[in-house]
């Protein structure tokens, strides 16, 4: 049913309640009381209280990875370097990913690679493991990794032949959906299956991983990433695109549907219902695009509209609504499940939002209210090539010592920041691995940021050239 005025502003007063508006020098953030620990409450000798994170960045003699003091890092794989249990390269353009518990204390770590088009095109292709490979001409997929007690780390193919895999998401039954954020149809660009869809992966049992089928009934457009409401069975998704900007949606299983492992390759094409989001404002209007959105706190009431063709083989799925039928966003990027709801990414807005441009946000879906409400946005980024601002956030993780840390897919620079419950923003990590010029400096996006199931390692990739970080340190609650 669609939201009332009254019902929606019952649901804002809720939504927002405990909401802090706070700024910081080029961005505005809160991220929710239920989320994160405060701040410590943790005070100087002036009874001050202490700056949010752990410090400045110490530079990094080897020239890969700077971090606070106290904090290392250790290099899990690198393409061109580390090796698959074949004896084949790491695969190249490391993107998202997730960590795992796996047997005797080791961690498995299910590794997307964001590689589009035909094969022949990149170095270092996901390799064609036989009975894992989907289409043999497309270049992308993902490993596994798994790193044991002792430091050994092993890796191999958990699927090949998809394309552009992007952020995916993990299952609440510990399996990772690896999204194709491309969807060329067969005999475009050499592909010889049409592309666009969800593949599930499963880190523990390699055999469930052969013979691939994607997981049509959550449509076929330009997946970003994808998470699991445990309680209720609905998937959200977010799409990258533009020409029109991409859409939030949500999937309702079919009835009597039951998820579990391998499971969901058994739905028909069409079971169940994709939807997209609508969103309408306090005083009922509706609201074109999530990147109008500039105050921190904002909340707007959403309904779902269902998706006339989800195979889209002749128009995209975005262009099936006339103006004034669903809500768009800004580069829909990364997502996570936490607090009963999913988090969730829209990248830079200037373009779309003159006047009040911003370089990101992030939002919180809340299910049982069905309200979106604005977590963080980040100003505009006056100088990306300087120390202390942050834009074009992109793969998001909630930390298990509060708030949100997210990998920065911006221009100049590139971080991974925190932002904690009372608004603030600080620095974790700055990649200076330079893969442009001295006289034009080029940094790599972060992707895949995640935690490891004891809490103990943040993971992290920097996509160009590939590598995987595993990251340790002092940890506190309220950082």
């Amino acid at each position: 049913m669609p939201l009332s005025r009254r019902d929606f502003t019952a649901r804002t007063v809720l939504a927002g309640a405990g909401v802090a508006l706070t700024g910081t020098v080029g961005a505005l953030a809160t991220a929710p009381g239920a989320l994160a620990a405060d701040d410590g409450g943790r005070r100087d000798e002036h009874g001050r209280p202490c700056e949010p994170g752990y410090g400045p960045l110490v530079p990094d003699p080897a020239g890969l990875l700077a971090l606070p003091a106290g904090f290392s890092y250790r290099v899990i794989t690198r393409t061109g370097v580390t090796t698959l249990e074949s004896g084949e390269s790491t695969p190249s353009h490391h993107d998202g990913t997730a960590a795992f518990a796996g047997h005797r204390g080791t961690t498995l770590l299910v590794n997307n690679h964001e590689l589009k088009g035909h094969r022949d095109g990149w170095a270092h292709p996901v390799p064609l493991a036989e009975g894992h490979v989907y289409d043999p001409a497309a270049a992308g997929g993902c490993t596994v990794v798994e790193v044991r007690r002792g430091g050994e780390v092993a890796e191999w193919v958990g699927i090949a032949g998809t394309s552009t895999n992007c952020a995916g998401g993990a299952t609440p039954w510990d399996t990772w959906l690896t999204c194709e954020e491309n969807s060329d149809l067969a005999g475009r660009n050499g592909m010889t299956k049409d592309h666009g869809y969800v593949f599930e992966v499963d880190p523990h049992d390699r055999r469930a991983n052969r013979d691939p089928r994607p997981v049509k009934a959550f449509g076929r457009y330009d997946h970003e990433a994808v998470v699991i409401d445990p309680r209720q069975g609905h998937a959200y998704l977010t799409e990258d695109a533009s020409g029109p900007n991409g859409l939030f949606y949500r999937w309702t299983p079919p009835r009597g549907f039951r998820h579990g492992r391998g499971r969901l390759r058994t739905l028909a094409a069409d079971a169940g219902v994709l939807q997209a989001a609508k969103c309408i404002d306090s005083s009922g209007r509706f609201v074109d695009d999530l990147s109008r959105a500039t105050r921190t706190g904002t909340v707007y009431g959403v309904d779902w509209v269902d998706v006339p063709d989800r195979d889209a083989r002749t128009v995209p799925v975005r262009r099936q609504f006339a103006d004034g039928a669903v809500t768009r966003g800004r580069k829909l990027e990364g997502m996570w499940w936490a607090d009963g709801g999913a988090y969730f990414v829209c990248s830079y807005a200037r373009a779309e939002s003159p006047g009040t441009a911003h370089d990101g946000q992030v939002w919180f879906y809340d299910p049982k209210r069905r309200t979106v409400r604005l977590t963080v946005l980040l100003g505009v980024n006056a100088d990306p090539d300087a120390e202390g601002g942050y834009d074009g956030p992109d793969n998001i993780t909630v930390s298990p010592y509060g708030g949100l840390v997210v990998a920065e897919d911006g221009s100049g620079l590139q971080h991974l920041f925190g932002a904690t419950d009372s608004g603030r923003t600080y620095p974790l990590a700055r990649n200076q691995l330079n893969i442009g010029t001295t006289q034009e400096p080029e940094y790599s996006e972060f992707t895949g940021v995640c935690f490891s199931p004891d809490g103990r390692t943040l993971f992290a990739n920097i996509q160009q050239p590939g590598i995987m970080l595993a990251v340790t340190g002092p940890w506190r609650r309220g950082h």
